[in-house]
């Protein structure tokens, strides 16, 4: 009797159990993770890290004539390259086409994902590609 209620109280218990499956899910976008761990990951990373760059330079230990003339650098620099681009392809923008502006080659053509820029440096052989895609 003793044996009998004991194998009773095992199958009761035995059907009572449930298994489920393991899987792993990795927490990293790297490696198939969700992509909204990256912030997290990026941010928690970031905080570990104790390393500094050594020749970086800090905006505060700009002066302000510093800061000015870089600021200055850089609108004229931009206002050269508008007119640069002005004088190339017109008011109307980017057209079809190959162009030159000293040692950069373009290539401007259409193709069915968008307007496609090949854009190469004949002094170093570097080269890219800029896809405008079709509005």
């Amino acid at each position: 009797m003793k044996y009998l209620l004991t194998f009773l109280v095992f199958c009761f218990v035995a059907s009572a159990l449930q298994a489920q499956d393991l899987v792993y899910r990795p927490k990293n976008p790297a490696f198939g993770g969700d992509t909204f761990n990256y912030q997290w990951l990026l941010s928690s990373a970031e905080s570990q890290n104790t390393f500094t760059d050594p020749n970086a330079r800090n905006q505060d230990d700009q002066s302000d004539i510093e800061r000015f003339t870089e600021n200055l650098n850089s609108q004229l620099l931009n206002q050269i390259s508008r007119t640069l681009f002005n004088e190339q392809f017109g008011t109307e923008g980017l057209t079809e086409g190959t162009f030159s502006f000293g040692s950069l080659f373009i290539e401007i053509f259409p193709s069915n994902e968008g307007l496609v820029i090949n854009i190469l440096d004949t002094n170093t052989g570097d080269q890219t590609q800029v896809i405008v895609p079709n509005a």
